[in-house]
């Protein structure tokens, strides 16, 4: 129920939990061309990335990457929830870094149009 959440706090859970999947994959959040690559992933994301990483399988980077995905998702619904009360969410350097590179990846595929 909307307006009874700590946005606060879930932005530091969050973010910390983007944080330490970042470590696991190796990634510089302050490397824009590296976090670009990573949300055109996480946009190209695919079930079977899922369904490998549900298996048991230990692919640590594959499990990493598979929740960082998930958490993008949060992140995103997270600032939907709270601007619709009036509130600003968003999290430090990670979930910005993050944040930003999927909106413009988003905005990108939206102006080349269709393909074939």
């Amino acid at each position: 129920m909307a307006g009874f959440e700590n946005y606060g706090a879930d932005t530091a859970e969050i973010e910390l939990e983007m944080e330490r999947k970042g470590i696991v994959l190796g990634v510089d959040w302050s490397d824009e061309v590296q976090v670009r690559a990573l949300a055109r992933e996480a946009l190209d994301h695919l079930q079977e990335d899922i369904t490998i990483a549900a298996s048991g399988q230990l692919d640590y980077k594959l499990l990493a990457k598979v929740d960082l995905f998930g958490l993008a998702g949060i992140m995103l619904k997270t600032m939907e929830e709270s601007a619709s009360i009036g509130i600003m969410s968003h999290g430090g350097g990670a979930w910005k870094a993050f944040a930003k590179a999927l909106w413009a990846e988003k905005e990108f595929r939206s102006s080349a149009g269709p393909t074939t």
